[in-house]
């Protein structure tokens, strides 16, 4: 299986000090949770040291000494400082147990997903059945804690009930869950909530959630008397996993796990991963990181490489998984929302000629480094996961392609005439200034928001961007005090994709009034026929009719256009450079290993295939 892709190298028009920028969404808090500003993976402010061989007073485990090179894997873009903890419950975890990106080093999940694909394959779970409203899933029997105890049933269901419990990063699978129960030691029953029975949220638990043990945290529990405050306290640093590593040595310069030869995974796998060590160096920011990867002191990189063709062009031995452009598969499409209020704004055929006139190419080739393929607007990504969702031809006479000529027609078809200034006026509305923002500093996004107000020029439409601090766009997000915002709809690589992505931009029920608190469908966008869609997907299983669903959901949003994709992002920067470690796979290997870093989700059996 191949993916489809543009094959031609992009030259980047780069702006100067792209650096990582923004790239997360703001989600759903769960249960009573306060929302929290999410400002992606961008390295923090301020004066760090190089890292160097010694350990930070008072941070510091195990033995200092340095590990052989060959023998371990060095990575970076994961980690921007220094550790405090290492205890899933405290809501900032450091590597190697960030909830998401780091899943399957230390703390597994019951399946891992393949951003390929979309398949869920066997990890802690060795298969997995619907049976009316309740999924049963069958549990792997040799596998075990990293202290030697059997990994069971009852662990399964009190790491499912700490987030029914406390306001951790799980909970809001609760909203969709009634129980989950023990069926016998190796498998469990996870029970759809009868008024919200979405399965698709479910399947994402099962693969997104971190096993704990029930011996080791129920211990936590009642040494903080059950206050999560307390509990968040618990450094953890000796992190008792299923995982094949554990914790080695950390300080404030770097985090070291040590592979567990006793692995129970050896059974599944066929034998141990070929790292003996993982180290994650912290630098202090990417151009640091960028020229240790460039140099070979790290292996496997997930920050922002601008023009990453030029390093190779130099004989590095650096690949990323794409052999030519766009070079990393998409797992997010950035997005602009309009507020479907503000006059102007709320005219489809004014939204449509909005994104008709804007330069795609030039928003990948300067705000992306040539990293996001040719836009075909799809409430899917354009791979072989998602794109299987939707009729490409039953969609393709309502997409849009950047065509300056067309949406200046298109305006003055619908009487939209231009002033003195060359601003446009439509039933005696203006159309501009409207204010278009996002954080200050986000610069991939800064650079393409500038480039959607000069297109829009061309067809008189004044915006004037606006780049406000991250807690700043938050509120305006989430309360709908914007005219134009850049978000991310639901990303990620997960079995609930698309449906999140259009959940997110397209969902009317539950959404808050204008000035109070959204967490999703931020332009506070109305469609019933869309609802109600949205609503009926989660409950389908027969694959032609999810694709006629889907296929009508994408119609409705290709016509009435509340959002438009700016850019295809990847969900993890997947570069590697083989000095040292060889064998990484790539697109069309025949390994169908995905580019999650090879320690996320299936992305981990790339562990197992490198080599020195």
């Amino acid at each position: 299986m191949r993916l489809k892709f543009a094959s031609k190298p992009l030259m980047a028009l780069l702006m100067a000090g792209v650096l990582i920028a923004g790239c997360q969404t703001v989600q759903p808090p769960s249960a009573s949770e306060t929302p929290k500003t999410q400002e992606g993976n961008k390295p923090p402010s301020g004066n760090q040291t190089e890292p160097s061989k010694e350990p930070a007073t008072g941070t510091s485990k195990g033995d200092a000494k340095e590990t052989p090179r060959n023998e371990t894997l060095y990575v970076n873009g994961l980690q921007w400082g220094a550790p405090t903890n290492f205890n899933l419950l405290s809501g900032n975890p450091a590597f190697p147990i960030n909830y998401g990106n780091s899943r399957e080093l230390v703390y597994e999940t019951l399946f891992m997903i393949n951003q390929l694909d979309g398949a869920l394959e066997p990890l802690l779970g060795t298969k997995y059945e619907w049976k009316d409203d309740t999924l049963h899933v069958e549990l792997n029997k040799d596998a075990k804690w990293n202290d030697g105890k059997p990994f069971t049933s009852e662990d399964v269901v009190y790491t499912y009930e700490l987030g029914k419990k406390y306001d951790i990063n799980w909970s809001s699978y609760w909203t969709n869950i009634s129980e989950v129960t023990a069926d016998g030691a190796n498998a469990v029953n996870i029970k759809l909530n009868k008024d919200n029975p979405n399965r698709l949220r479910v399947l994402d638990s099962i693969e997104l959630i971190p096993m704990l043990p029930k011996h080791i945290w129920e211990e936590i529990e009642k040494k903080a008397g059950n206050d999560l405050s307390a509990i968040r306290k618990e450094v953890n640093d000796n992190p008792v996993g299923t995982g094949p590593y554990k914790l080695y040595f950390y300080n404030d310069q770097k985090i070291t796990i040590e592979r567990d030869d006793n692995y129970w995974g050896k059974s599944l796998f066929g034998k141990l991963p070929a790292p003996k060590y993982i180290t994650h160096v912290i630098y202090k920011d990417n151009a640091a990181g960028d020229l240790a990867f460039k140099s070979g002191q790290v292996d496997v990189s997930q920050q922002f490489i601008p023009q990453v063709w030029n390093m190779w062009e130099k004989g590095a031995p650096i690949k990323t998984f794409l052999e030519d452009a766009p070079y990393y598969v998409p797992g997010s499409m950035p997005s602009i929302f309009f507020n479907m209020s503000k006059k102007g704004l709320d005219n489809a055929d004014v939204r449509r000629a909005i994104a008709m006139a804007i330069d795609y190419k030039k928003i990948s080739d300067l705000a992306m480094s040539g990293y996001s393929a040719a836009m075909e607007p799809s409430l899917t990504l354009n791979t072989d996961a998602e794109s299987k969702y939707v009729d490409k031809d039953a969609i393709k006479p309502l997409q849009w392609t950047t065509d300056v000529k067309a949406a200046n027609e298109l305006l003055d078809k619908i009487g939209a005439q231009k002033g003195k200034d060359g601003i446009r006026v439509l039933n005696g509305t203006r159309l501009g200034p409207y204010e278009i923002e996002c954080p200050y500093g986000w610069s991939d996004w800064n650079a393409a928001l500038e480039i959607v107000a000069q297109s829009a020029k061309a067809i008189g439409i004044e915006i004037r961007t606006k780049f406000p601090e991250a807690p700043v766009w938050t509120n305006d997000l989430q309360t709908g005090k914007f005219d134009i915002i850049m978000n991310t709809p639901a990303g990620g690589v997960n079995p609930s994709q698309p449906w999140s992505r259009a959940h997110d931009i397209m969902y009317s029920k539950g959404v808050a009034p204008a000035g109070e608190m959204a967490f999703w469908n931020w332009g506070r966008y109305k469609n019933d026929k869309a609802d109600q869609i949205i609503d009926q997907i989660p409950t389908v299983t027969d694959e032609a009719q999810l694709k006629n669903l889907y296929t009508e959901l994408t119609k409705i949003w290709l016509t009435d256009i509340p959002s438009v994709p700016l850019m295809y992002r990847p969900w993890v920067f997947h570069t590697v450079n083989e000095s040292v470690w060889k064998g990484f796979p790539v697109d069309g290997d025949g390994s169908n290993i995905p580019p999650q870093i090879a320690m996320d989700g299936a992305g981990i059996r790339a562990l197992y295939q490198i080599h020195n």
